[in-house]
């Protein structure tokens, strides 16, 4: 009941989106079956500090990341912190819980030779699905687009004549990207090709399927892991990765971090800040090779 009203919370006051919504549900939902089979409790008012501790020893001896524990904790804290402000507990359980700590992790990128092998020199079919699956990848590596803006674009959401794109990101923050020639012709011969194949489809959808509906996360991340693994070894090869691409190399290039934390829709530049250390790695790296000094035992 309480979890019911807190979700309606996320959605229309914190106006979160339905899959972040999904991820802390499901996130309560592994908590509240814990209480269940180990306490036997029902009801997360009842809950101490106790209970959560032992969860997170139950989390990790499970395997589960230290990351995500933290946001599993997280999102619980902001359960807590919302029952505190509606008068229904008193106490927030995580006040005496610590999460377990993190090794930091620089974000996983595609070197840019190996993105302009994939653009440039990698064939992809001349049918509507090859055509679109290459203008969803240089789209979201040009413009460092989440997947759910990706799969939310429709046709109003370009300045084809400006070359702007117009996004509503996290928290229904709203911002303008610009793209340059290479994807403004790209788009518009996906555009062909997609009244070509679908004349009658009225989707609001830029992007769709093979079949003309709204694209889908588990479509998206499917296409761009089977183009990416053409062109890299990476392990993770997500669209998220290109994202982390777009970033990476805007700052390798130069790029101050305020404009990448704009372009990126980042609230604050703490998030922004991580892609400065990849910037430093590719200078270790080229000083370890390139300085006489490094070279010395």
């Amino acid at each position: 009941m309480h979890e019911r009203a807190y979700y309606t919370y996320l959605e229309f006051q914190k106006r979160y989106s339905a899959h972040t919504i999904t991820a802390y549900r499901n996130d309560i939902e592994q908590f509240v079956f814990y209480l269940k089979s180990s306490f036997d409790i029902n009801d997360v008012l009842t809950v101490t500090h106790v209970h959560i501790r032992s969860w997170i020893v139950h989390l990790m001896q499970n395997k589960i990341t230290p990351r995500s524990i933290n946001r599993k904790l997280s999102c619980l804290n902001s359960l807590y912190k919302f029952l505190i402000r509606r008068k229904i507990v008193k106490v927030n359980p995580l006040r005496k819980v610590q999460g377990p700590k993190e090794s930091k992790r620089l974000p996983s990128y595609v070197k840019q030779s190996n993105l302009e092998k994939l653009f440039q020199e990698i064939n992809f079919t001349e049918n509507f699905a090859g055509v679109r699956d290459k203008a969803i990848l240089y789209t979201l590596y040009a413009t460092g687009l989440r997947r759910a803006e990706l799969i939310s674009l429709t046709t109003s959401s370009f300045d084809f004549e400006s070359r702007q794109l117009k996004v509503l990101g996290k928290r229904n923050k709203e911002r303008i990207i610009p793209y340059g020639e290479a994807l403004a012709e790209m788009l518009i011969t996906y555009r062909e090709e997609k009244h070509k194949a679908f004349p009658q489809n009225d989707s609001p959808s830029f992007f769709v399927t093979n079949k003309g509906q709204t694209l889908y996360p588990k479509f998206v991340y499917n296409l761009v892991s089977k183009h990416l693994s053409r062109v890299t070894t990476v392990s993770q090869r997500s669209p998220h990765t290109l994202r982390h691409s777009f970033a990476t190399h805007l700052s390798n290039s130069g790029a101050d971090l305020n404009s990448i934390k704009e372009l990126l829709g980042h609230s604050s530049l703490t998030a922004t800040q991580i892609y400065t250390h990849n910037s430093i790695e590719k200078l270790k790296e080229v000083y370890r090779k390139a300085h006489p000094k490094a070279k010395e035992n």
